[in-house]
């Protein structure tokens, strides 16, 4: 039998991002992975699930949870996604606090950190100034001194995923304050989340493009089948047949995420599939269909029914 051994000062733990939305805490998660594990877009409150990511080191192992942006739900889906944040930051070892450098520190941010406020005793945070690629020296100063204004931070740090600007510092900064313990994953596993969950999720980032401002938080994803193909050629590439329904809430919607002639819907298959691919690493078929669930994100059946 293999047996394995850590070094005595060996750190593992989990770390959680949190922040309104938009503020870059899903573009920092897959930047400290080193692989895309959680969905992106400009548009705001993209992230409805505490993705899990894991950090492999010779000294730590890092999982880093990216949470969906608080903020004042209007929806129930909003109250339970701000659920969502709160569950997570009470069970981790550290928190980065995360604001855009592009953007003032308000009013939404004070309300997060007054909540922080409470976890603060017993979990560091870390204040997490991110975007810098898109801001000039001095409004990185200026977020820097409004975010020490807010709280007294166990550290502040400005970065950027997008160039990597003190990456690598953020991830031995959170591994810092890690508590030490044997991993808690297989080496090599850079996320625990199903295989479908990370495909509905990139269906609806696929989706979020080029949509009408209100649409995002009208769209959900649900994974009806994912099987290998069976009467593939013994020569030819393993392909996986991917059956998937995109819901909205309209029947206007519906209309807009399938597009003139059926281009949009087209268009959004195409784009999914290419990242599930790279992915899964094998070929795929997928086929998407477009369903009406009226006022989903206020209905508790129609919410858990498609996993909220």
């Amino acid at each position: 039998m293999t047996s394995f051994s850590w070094p005595d000062d060996f750190r593992s733990g989990f770390a959680c991002f949190v922040g309104r939305p938009n503020a870059g805490k899903s573009t920092l998660t897959n930047a400290l992975i080193g692989q895309k594990i959680a969905i992106t877009s400009s548009r705001p409150q993209t992230t409805r699930h505490a993705i899990r990511g894991i950090v492999h080191r010779p000294d730590a192992q890092l999982v880093v949870v990216d949470t969906p942006g608080l903020h004042k739900p209007r929806t129930l889906l909003g109250s339970r996604l701000n659920d969502v944040v709160r569950e997570t930051w009470a069970e981790v070892d550290v928190i980065g606090f995360c604001v855009p450098a592009d953007q003032p520190v308000g009013r939404g941010d004070e309300f997060i950190v007054n909540e922080l406020k409470s976890v603060a005793g017993r979990t560091p945070v870390i204040g997490v100034v991110t975007k810098t690629d898109k801001a000039s020296q001095e409004q990185i100063v200026t977020r820097l001194t409004e975010l020490t204004n807010l709280m007294d931070f166990a550290d502040v740090i400005p970065v950027s995923a997008v160039d990597g600007f003190q990456v690598d510092e953020l991830r031995h900064l959170l591994v810092s304050k890690l508590p030490e313990g044997p991993p808690l994953y297989p080496d090599g596993e850079l996320t625990d989340e199903p295989e479908e969950t990370l495909v509905a999720e990139l269906i609806r980032e696929a989706a979020l493009e080029g949509v009408r401002d209100e649409l995002p938080h009208s769209i959900a994803v649900v994974i009806e089948e994912m099987i290998p193909r069976e009467d593939r050629h013994p020569k030819a590439a393993p392909m996986l047949d991917i059956h998937a329904l995109i819901y909205v809430e309209r029947s206007s919607q519906k209309g807009i995420v399938i597009g003139k002639g059926g281009a949009r819907l087209k268009q959004v298959g195409t784009d999914a599939r290419r990242q599930i691919e790279a992915l899964l690493g094998t070929k795929v078929f997928l086929e998407l269909h477009v369903k009406i669930a009226e006022n989903w994100q206020r209905d508790p059946k129609q919410l858990r029914k498609l996993g909220f």
